[in-house]
């Protein structure tokens, strides 16, 4: 089988990794990729929303399946776009359709969904420029901190959580009346904060039967201990303790089976990843958002500990018979350290050699923001490498992932040493 995967960061290296270890595929093509994908397939020089060039390349190349990693080319309609025309309607696309895709694409639309469809999840109401005013009185009655999220894509920016009344109302303000973010908080969602831990689980469907991948818990702050700026994400654990077998029964009753039932319901098709952020109040499972494709950096630590082939299990998702595919889970755990350059999430350098990488052994090494130059590997992004380690126990993968990232330089690289040790 010839697969294409779309996007170019850390999470497509782990697409194309664990792709490339199917005996199902023949060949895989990444676009754009990275100076890692290389390793595993083709780069190909294509924009993630170029759906004509894609349409061109797949028909060339006899592509008989497309995987997309990232969201915008999906809330921007790639999937449609291969069924509205003849010639390439017969390549599976693995991701929503524009409609299924604005359960990430629109705060509102995904709030709607759950509140239809009884998904727990914080108590909410949506505000634009017409009732602005009713907005500011809304965020009067309500306790603090108070979340306000950008409806549309923000590039992960969109979310803000507000300490005083002051603060968010001069926020949302600025989200609306000034497009802070811009064309994104023409519609902002006010939502109540809840307090609890984080946590991610991934579910893949064929729009009817689902496998539940494993769970994950990334750390988005630049700093150790949970301080700092947000990043995109700068390390992931899996399995994630705290979430057993009784929290996960609780996830599937009440969160996965009526989100699968809903789209049904809504006539909505969906074929791929749904990526459920969660917050753990108490014991009990509470929707903070969907995802319409796996994240980053969690995909580097889910996918490591999937022991099917993951071939198999996509061509169940196009064929509608997922159901009757093999899925088994490894029951090591998977740590992800991520390296970044000097002054992410802020102003950065690019194009600083990265050296070392052959001496990690006992680690896998997941590109993410790096190009070729001259035969060298150079740093192209915030976040640069993503070192994932699969150890028996928490503790040994948290020393073998921190140690190996130790291994690669490059100059003004950070990473946190502290990833996972809050669950030690």
């Amino acid at each position: 089988m010839n697969i294409l995967i779309i996007g170019s960061g850390g999470r497509e290296s782990a697409f194309a990794y664990k792709l490339s270890k199917s005996p199902r595929l023949r060949q895989l093509f990444i676009a754009p990729g990275n100076a890692g994908t290389s390793q595993y397939g083709q780069n190909v020089n294509l924009k993630v929303t170029d759906f004509e060039g894609i349409a061109a390349f797949a028909l060339a190349n006899a592509v008989d399946m497309i995987v997309v990693g990232p969201e915008e080319p999906l809330v921007k309609g790639i999937h449609d776009y291969f069924l509205t025309r003849e010639d390439v309607k017969h390549i599976p696309v693995i991701g929503p359709q524009q409609q299924g895709a604005q359960l990430e694409g629109s705060k509102d639309f995904s709030k709607e969904f759950m509140s239809r469809h009884n998904i727990p999840t914080a108590s909410y109401r949506s505000f634009d420029r017409s009732n602005l005013e009713e907005g500011l009185a809304y965020l009067e009655t309500q306790k603090l901190p108070i979340v306000l999220k950008a409806d549309g894509l923000a590039a992960g920016k969109g979310v803000l959580i507000c300490e005083t009344l002051e603060d968010a109302k001069s926020e949302l303000k600025a989200m609306i009346a000034d497009a802070k973010f811009g064309e994104a908080s023409s519609v902002v969602v006010i939502e109540e904060f809840l307090k609890g831990i984080e946590l991610s689980v991934f579910v893949l469907t064929d729009g009817s039967a689902y496998k539940v991948l494993p769970s994950a818990k990334d750390y988005k702050r630049i700093g150790e201990g949970d301080t700092g700026l947000n990043t995109g994400g700068m390390g992931s654990i899996s399995p994630v303790p705290f979430a057993d077998e009784a929290f996960l029964a609780k996830v599937e009753q009440r969160i996965i089976k009526p989100t699968i039932g809903g789209l049904k319901e809504d006539g909505i098709p969906y074929k791929g990843f749904i990526f459920i952020g969660l917050m753990n109040v108490d014991g009990e499972p509470y929707v903070i958002e969907y995802n319409v494709r796996m994240g980053d950096p969690e995909t580097e630590s889910v996918l490591p500990r999937i022991e099917s082939d993951l071939v198999d299990l996509l061509e169940g998702v196009a064929k509608g018979d997922l159901e009757s595919r093999t899925y088994t889970v490894s029951p090591k755990t998977a740590v992800t350290v991520v390296l970044v350059s000097g002054g992410y999430p802020g102003d950065y350098e690019s194009g600083k050699e990265i050296s070392n990488m052959e001496n990690v052994e006992d680690s896998i090494v997941f590109h993410a923001g790096t190009k070729e130059v001259d035969g060298k590997v150079v740093t192209a992004g915030g976040r640069v490498l993503a070192v994932t380690t699969l150890q028996d126990n928490l503790f040994d993968a948290l020393q073998q992932a921190t140690a190996d990232a130790g291994r690669i330089f490059f100059e003004r690289k950070y990473f946190r040493k502290d990833i996972g040790f809050d669950l030690i």
